[in-house]
């Protein structure tokens, strides 16, 4: 007995193809010519041409294709599960669906659906986990700094920051055929362990910046005086005039012999929030350099090779320099947005909060209201 043939699966006309065939029909071509214009099915193409030519009309009749398998019900309370778990995958919204419901629904159905709703799975944007403390200390920041303008072209910014080998953030993407997904050319090395790099330091004015330090091994305090602060720091900062020293709350910095060594060096320091990276505009220089570094197509065997490659971008490309010096003033220009943001960010939570929290006592006092009506409603039937 003869196999079944399996049906082609074709992709649905666009609206565009519907209209490049009635045009193409009434310019005179046959329908053949037309089909091979179009790429289509001559019995498409005559198809499409009745429509037009006895309803007046190329879109396709409401209802027409399979059903779906699920109804507009079961589509919002897909959304609603799926909203519950912003992480949960395909498969598993189907296993809880089937718990749920009783009824299996595959991955890719589920997928459809939240498409159709408008849920598409994207990459989530990380942060840092801040407690109640943290954004109290951020807050209490930004409205100790609210009134700053001028005074921020006075700080100098400083952080260390790390550059590895082998190093890819997620967005690296290869385009191959299905069925490519083991070729060597499709796959990306990714170590298990720490990866050898680069420990950096450097700082930022607005209209300057200092030389990178590279840092080899752990730093410590007295490394961080005697390789860091002595040699780069406090020259850098004795050249401005006003200047003021920001730095993170690492322990290296906050140690007791620093903050020593600041005062004898007369070194004004800027109170910093703990756990506010996003709030230094450094952080966007690191940003460039990094991927700068990723662009460049010569492969880095050593971290002695990467500093080399570092050193030679960050000093001999004018590109680079202009687009750092532009990312430095622009960053410190929006440093009054920046604080905005926090202020903003810390009251719309504070908002949620109490909208949660009226939420509650408003439940609160509704069941306490019914049962107060069900003891009263007992007690009359006690008397009766």
């Amino acid at each position: 007995m003869p196999r079944r043939r399996k049906r082609a699966r074709f992709e649905q006309l666009t609206e565009f193809e519907r209209g490049r065939i009635i045009g193409l029909r009434e310019a005179g071509l046959s329908y053949r010519a037309v089909a091979s214009r179009v790429q289509r099915n001559s019995s498409t193409v005559m198809r499409v041409w009745k429509q037009w030519t006895d309803e007046c009309r190329t879109t396709r009749k409401s209802g027409s294709g399979p059903r779906n398998v699920t109804s507009a019900r079961d589509d919002r309370h897909l959304v609603r599960m799926a909203r519950t778990d912003r992480t949960a995958s395909s498969r598993q919204l189907a296993a809880l669906w089937s718990i749920a419901t009783g009824v299996s629904l595959c991955a890719s159905s589920i997928r459809r659906r939240l498409l159709q709703c408008g849920l598409r799975a994207r990459t989530p944007l990380y942060r840092i986990p801040l407690t109640h403390d943290h954004r109290r200390l951020r807050l209490q920041w930004a409205n100790q700094h609210r009134d700053w303008r001028a005074d921020w072209q006075h700080v100098v910014f400083s952080d260390e920051s790390r550059f590895n080998l082998w190093y890819h953030d997620g967005r690296i993407r290869v385009r191959r055929y299905a069925g490519e997904r083991h070729l060597p050319e499709c796959i990306i090395e990714r170590h298990s362990g720490r990866t050898p790099g680069v420990m950096v330091w450097g700082a930022i004015a607005y209209h300057r910046r200092s030389q990178l330090l590279r840092i080899v091994g752990n730093l410590n305090s007295n490394r961080y005086i005697r390789e860091v602060l002595q040699p780069e720091a406090v020259p850098f900062l004795q050249s401005l005039p006003g200047a003021v020293f920001q730095q993170d709350n690492a322990r290296p910095h906050t140690a007791r012999i620093v903050k020593s060594f600041f005062a004898a060096q007369q070194v004004q320091l800027l109170p910093w929030p703990a756990c506010s990276p996003d709030m230094s505009p450094i952080e966007h220089v690191w940003d460039v350099i990094g991927r700068r570094l990723a662009r460049d197509p010569r492969p880095v065997a050593s971290a002695d090779e990467l500093w080399a490659v570092q050193e030679k971008i960050e000093v001999g490309q004018e590109k680079m320099k202009r687009e750092i010096t532009n990312v430095i003033e622009n960053k410190f220009e929006a440093m009054e947005g920046r604080i905005d943001a926090v202020e903003n960010k810390v009251e719309h939570i504070e908002e949620r909060v109490s909208a949660v929290k009226e939420q509650i006592e408003g439940r609160v006092s509704a069941v306490e209201q019914q049962i107060e009506e069900k003891i009263s409603a007992v007690a009359k039937e006690v008397d009766k």
